[in-house]
């Protein structure tokens, strides 16, 4: 069985949507859920679902003794970050070598970086005026959002979209590809 730890910050959405993807697969399952802020969202997705919630202050994610309850403890297989704002420190990436993806409400390279996360890229994006979007899957390395990419999905930005419908279309396009691509790389694998 392929283990999966979710690390988030926000509500949860796309934790849950994964959770819920994978409730009943045959090889494939979410052992664990990280955060850094214990907010609503990631609480009650591990009461639903009862699922371990570790929380963690950042400097904790370079810690060796942390690094190795991970490892111990959970033993994934992939670490999934699902809206994880913290940046990843080189001690974890190097405990998990090409085991740690991010999903990015944007057609990376462009508006990638730090402080481009949620509302902010779509403001970015409708700005710029730009005629698509869409969402990046893709390898951690020490540098926000510039690992290999795994996966790429566009939408159209229609005239009178903006942040708001904009976002939606983006959740969209997570909740339906993002559980698809993890399994590809887990069972493929």
């Amino acid at each position: 069985m392929s283990k999966i730890v979710v690390f988030g910050s926000g509500k949860g959405s796309n934790a849950r949507r994964l959770i819920e993807y994978f409730k009943d697969h045959p090889s494939v399952s979410v052992a664990a859920l990280v955060s850094d802020k214990p907010r609503r969202g990631f609480l009650d997705i591990s009461y639903d679902h009862r699922i371990n919630l570790e929380i963690i202050k950042g400097p904790e994610l370079a810690d060796p003794k942390w690094i190795a309850h991970l490892k111990v403890m959970y033993r994934p297989d992939l670490i999934v970050l699902a809206g994880f704002l913290k940046k990843i420190p080189p001690e974890l990436i190097a405990a998990f070598p090409e085991k740690i993806i991010n999903i990015h409400p944007a057609l990376l390279p462009k508006y990638g970086g730090k402080g481009m996360y949620g509302d902010f890229v779509h403001k970015a994006v409708i700005e710029a005026e730009e005629k698509e979007s869409g969402i990046t899957v893709h390898y951690v390395n020490e540098h926000y959002d510039e690992g290999a990419t795994i996966f790429q999905e566009r939408c159209e930005i229609e005239k009178g979209d903006d942040e708001v419908k904009l976002a939606g279309k983006i959740r969209e396009l997570e909740h339906r590809h993002f559980p698809e691509v993890i399994e590809r790389l887990l069972v493929t694998t």
